[in-house]
Order: C-alpha cells, then sequence, then structure tokens
C-alpha cells in the first residue's frame, strides 16, 4: 500500500484526504493545530473548514509535522503563504524518495515565486508535482464528479500518482507543464475577486464574462513569458478553475470581492474568516512579475490597487472603464 499524507486540514485538504482514503488508501492528515486533531478525530468531521461532511475511519489527524512527513507521498495543501516555512520544518524529516505533490493555489507575495520554485529552494532533491483544477473542496469530499491537471517531468511517476490518488469521480489527467498547471490558479484567485466585486457591485453579467475573457488574456500573456504552454493554460488548470471560481459565491476569492463591491472593508472581511483567500496575497506578487515582464495586466493592477493600494472600488472600475480603445487582435492573447 502507497503511503500518502495531507499536509493542511482546511477544506481542501480534508477533502483529499477523504479522495485518498476512498482509493484505498490510510492517511494522515495534518494540522499546525493540536486541538484541531483531537477535534477532527473525536468527532469525525472538519466543523472549522468543511462542516456536516463524514471523515471515514483510516484517516488519522495529527499535528506531529515530523511523522505526517513520513510518507511515499505527500499531498501539500497549506496556504501559498505558509509553503515555504512548512517545508523548511519538514525538511529534516523529509525523505528524498518522497514526492511533493503542491496543491495550494498561488504566487509567493515576499518572492513573486512560483510553488514549484519554492520547493526547488528547500527540497530539490525530491521529485515534485503540481495538482490544480476546477475543484471546490465540499464537493470533492462528497464525490461529485470532478477532474484536474496533474502536472509533472517524470511520466513514470505520473502514472504512478494518477493510480495512487485518482478515481473514477476525481479524474487526473497527466502534463508535464509545471509551470502552465500553476499560473491559472494563481491569476484566477484575483480574476474571482474582481468578478466578486462586479457581481457585488451589481455591474451585470456583461460586465463578469469581460472580465473573464480578458483576464484569459492576461493569464496567457503571463503564461507566455513564463514559459507555460497556452494549451495547458486554457485546459482545466487555467480556463476550468477561472470559469468556476469567477462565477460562484462558494469561491472565496469571488465572495471577498462580492462584499468589496458592497462597500465592506477588507480588513473587517477577514477577520470574519477562518480559511485564507489567497488572491488578497497574490495580486501584489503577480503585479511586481507583470512589471519585471513589462507585461499589461489592467485587471490584476486594479484589483491588486483596491486590496493594497488604498483605492477606492468604484474609482478602480473608473480606471478600467477610462482605459482606450483597442483593436481585440492587436490587445488579445
Amino acid at each position: 500500500m502507497t503511503k500518502i499524507n495531507v499536509i493542511g486540514a482546511g477544506a481542501f485538504g480534508t477533502a483529499l484526504a477523504i479522495t485518498v482514503r476512498n482509493s484505498g488508501n490510510d492517511v494522515l492528515l495534518w494540522t499546525r493545530q493540536a486541538e484541531h486533531a483531537s477535534a477532527l478525530n473525536r468527532d469525525r468531521t472538519n466543523h472549522k473548514y468543511l462542516d456536516n461532511i463524514p471523515i471515514p475511519s483510516g484517516i488519522e489527524a495529527t499535528d506531529d509535522l515530523a511523522r505526517a512527513a513520513d510518507a511515499d507521498i505527500l499531498l501539500l495543501v497549506v496556504p501559498a503563504q505558509h509553503v515555504r516555512d512548512t517545508l523548511i520544518r519538514m525538511k529534516p524529516n523529509l525523505s528524498p524518495d518522497t514526492v511533493l505533490v503542491m496543491c495550494a493555489k498561488g504566487i509567493e507575495q515576499d518572492t513573486s515565486s512560483l510553488m514549484s520554485d519554492v520547493i526547488g529552494e528547500i527540497a530539490p532533491e525530491n521529485t515534485q508535482a503540481i495538482l490544480s483544477g476546477p475543484n471546490f473542496a465540499r464537493e470533492i469530499a462528497q464525490g461529485l464528479p470532478a477532474a484536474a491537471t496533474l502536472a509533472i517531468k517524470d511520466a513514470d511517476v505520473g502514472a504512478a500518482l494518477v493510480k495512487a490518488i485518482g478515481l473514477p469521480t476525481f479524474r487526473l489527467y497527466l502534463s508535464d507543464d509545471v509551470i502552465g498547471a500553476q499560473i491559472g490558479g494563481a491569476v484566477k484567485n484575483v480574476l474571482a475577486i474582481a468578478c466578486g466585486v462586479v457581481s457585488g457591485g451589481r455591474l451585470g453579467e456583461n460586465a463578469r464574462a469581460a472580465l473573464i475573457t480578458r483576464g484569459m488574456a492576461e493569464i496567457l500573456r503571463l503564461g507566455e513569458k513564463l514559459g507555460a504552454r497556452a494549451e495547458t493554460l486554457m485546459g482545466l488548470s487555467g480556463l476550468g478553475d477561472v470559469v468556476l471560481s469567477c462565477s460562484s459565491t462558494t469561491s472565496r476569492n469571488f465572495s471577498l470581492g462580492a462584499a468589496l463591491g458592497q462597500g465592506d472593508i477588507l480588513g473587517e472581511i477577514l477577520q470574519q474568516r477562518t480559511a485564507v483567500t489567497e488572491g488578497v496575497y497574490t495580486a501584489s506578487a503577480i503585479c511586481r512579475l507583470a512589471e519585471k515582464f513589462n507585461i499589461e495586466m489592467p485587471i490584476c493592477f486594479a484589483v491588486d490597487e483596491i486590496l493594497n493600494g488604498g483605492i477606492a472600488v468604484s474609482s478602480a472600475v473608473e480606471e478600467l472603464l477610462a482605459r482606450p480603445f483597442r483593436d481585440e487582435k492587436l490587445a488579445g492573447f
């Protein structure tokens, strides 16, 4: 039996632990807090992040990171801004043979590094993979049909991962485009905030459709500069994830944007949340990358101005609408 553990007991980490268990493997589910681990083991549900979803037997929660690091495969599901610290803490107990599967979607705020680059710095000897797609945690945990991209350079290891993690209701599509599999999931966090602002501000479905379309243009521009393939960005980890996150209040990023569009204050919104909203931290990192590579990403810059620049939502919207008219071919992907 393959030993697969999950690092991070939020909603998606819990959902993936259930998926791994349903594929026939016992699972250790790591959480930072001892009281959270005790509650998970006692109540057999994650009241804090994924309430009313039963946690099956064969899943054990622990706050012992050294113990959780002992596995053939580790699914890394901590928030993107905590990946580096978690890997550093885990490193002394991490076998070089352990495959690291990155499930966090984001770009490191302080360094503008992709998650694959962070793994490469801390654990360069470990094989790494990226798991990303249009996946809401509750639906995954419920066993509803879903699909995702699994990006890895080693095709043989990738096939083994699909066999170990995949299910008929959780279909994994292999790719070797590790860069491309990360960009869509990171940028869509920011685009979802923008679409939420449109929804909360009652700017209409036409505006949301335009944002999604022009947002894809921004994803493709960034992807081209970083070496991603367009077909990856138009696949599950790109367009698929954008469509899901930019269309539903189930998305934490969309719902945060909707609250901003209704006039709520960012700090107050975040205080009321237990789960991390990745787009808040990824926005500034994306804008730094855009400036570094001289890429036009006006939607991401508008969101960053709202979140981190003190610009009112109305002013950011006005700036976008005041942009000069362009030929679509010249302003396209």
